[in-house]
């Protein structure tokens, strides 16, 4: 949903799965083993991960027992791997990356997060170019969606960004809008508010006033067709590429070197 106290604009983004680890090679629920947060150093390339049910990152753990990856994971692990050079604008790996995370296997690049010693599931745990290609396909939808209905809007720049529901209280922000997931904004202005649904279900059941409010909210929110919009398929094309081929993001100057930024 997208608007201000005078229009509402709703639409639906064809995201599909990959934020809940769905095929992703290691993709996984967000249960106890799943890896939730990821580092990379930007020189040695070395990483650190913390999987749930663990507080410690893997590197103060004698065994981390990581079993896959989660959405937030995900996010992070990508993120990461632009914002480090791993990966360019596209999406493609970069072939000039000196580590042995850096691999190829089966003539298909990856990148390893947990060596076999750090998982419990006796396998290293990697990034892969299709995983990447499905997260830019998931990410592409959302920015899509968001570009449409400024567009409609006529608006040019987001003010304030509201993550709703359990995943987006758990997605970092600044990793989000690395790929490109929301239009630019200011990161102190992006709010995860948790199960916003939930709550205002209980609100509803508690105040008859709030549930009366709710019901004229909901007709006036105006639903936008995102297939039919004209420009779609270029649009999303446009998206696809992190954060955005040509959209400007200057809150991320400074968080990403800007020979990265501006490839």
């Amino acid at each position: 949903v997208m608007g201000n106290r005078e229009r509402l604009i709703s639409a639906s983004c064809a995201s599909g799965p990959a934020f809940e680890g769905a095929h992703i090679k290691f993709g996984m629920r967000a249960a106890p083993g799943a890896i939730e947060r990821v580092k990379i150093d930007p020189k040695s390339k070395e990483v650190k991960f913390k999987v749930i049910g663990k507080e410690e990152w893997n590197t103060e753990l004698e065994n981390p027992g990581a079993k896959g990856i989660c959405g937030s994971g995900i996010i992070d692990a990508i993120a990461e791997l632009y914002r480090t050079g791993i990966i360019d604008k596209s999406g493609r790996f970069t072939k000039n990356i000196s580590s042995p995370r850096m691999r190829i296997n089966n003539e298909k690049a990856e990148f390893v997060i947990a060596w076999r010693e750090e998982t419990s599931i006796k396998k290293e745990i990697t990034i892969t170019q299709q995983d990447v290609r499905n997260v830019q396909l998931a990410k592409g939808a959302l920015y899509t969606g968001a570009k449409l209905m400024m567009r409609r809007l006529g608006i040019t720049k987001l003010d304030k960004v509201i993550l709703a529901g359990a995943f987006g209280s758990y997605i970092d922000p600044e990793n989000a809008m690395i790929l490109g997931m929301f239009p630019d904004c200011d990161l102190k202005n992006v709010h995860a508010v948790g199960n916003a649904a939930g709550d205002g279900a209980i609100i509803a059941l508690l105040n008859q006033n709030k549930r009366t409010e709710a019901d004229e909210i909901a007709k006036k929110v105006e639903y936008m067709e995102l297939t039919i919009e004209m420009d779609f398929q270029n649009e999303f094309m446009k998206a696809m590429h992190i954060p955005h081929m040509h959209d400007p993001f200057p809150h991320l100057e400074g968080i990403i070197k800007a020979e990265i930024l501006n490839q």
